[in-house]
């Protein structure tokens, strides 16, 4: 199951950059080829899973608009591969889903989603323990 299409790759970041990206057998490149498109979102898509398998049952039944951003954003930067600029809008837009996915994976952050149910923390009282009183009224009296 992936967490979004190509549709929703062309809609966010243009038919245009999935061509330069994609169409290696071309000159110019025309055309969307899409072996490398379904293994950078299954790859996202696993990953995703990855940081989610923790806290929500897999797979999820509704996906959250959120994961659908997410996961376009890590296959966009699987798509550029090596060509990836450091410090780029790719690259801070993958190291934002994988902050947040690791947020999301800690209980920091959650999604609209079936869960898994937390263990329940054990039961019982608070204890506390302090040294004893140095000043008292009683040990003040004699003074």
């Amino acid at each position: 199951m992936t967490y979004c299409t190509k549709q929703d790759l062309i809609d966010r970041f243009t038919e245009l950059e999935l061509i330069q990206l994609t169409d290696k057998a071309n000159m110019p490149p025309s055309l969307i080829d899409d072996v490398p498109v379904d293994r950078a979102l299954s790859d996202a898509a696993a990953l995703i899973d990855g940081y989610l398998g923790k806290l929500y049952r897999l797979p999820l039944s509704v996906v959250p608009p959120i994961l659908t951003k997410m996961s376009a954003d890590i296959s966009r930067y699987f798509l550029y591969g090596k060509s990836a600029e450091k410090d780029d809008a790719v690259q801070r837009a993958y190291a934002d889903a994988i902050t947040w996915l690791t947020n999301v994976s800690k209980g920091l952050i959650t999604i609209d989603a079936e869960g898994v149910a937390p263990a329940q923390a054990g039961g019982g009282q608070v204890q506390m323990k302090a040294p004893s009183r140095v000043f008292s009224r009683d040990s003040l009296r004699n003074a």
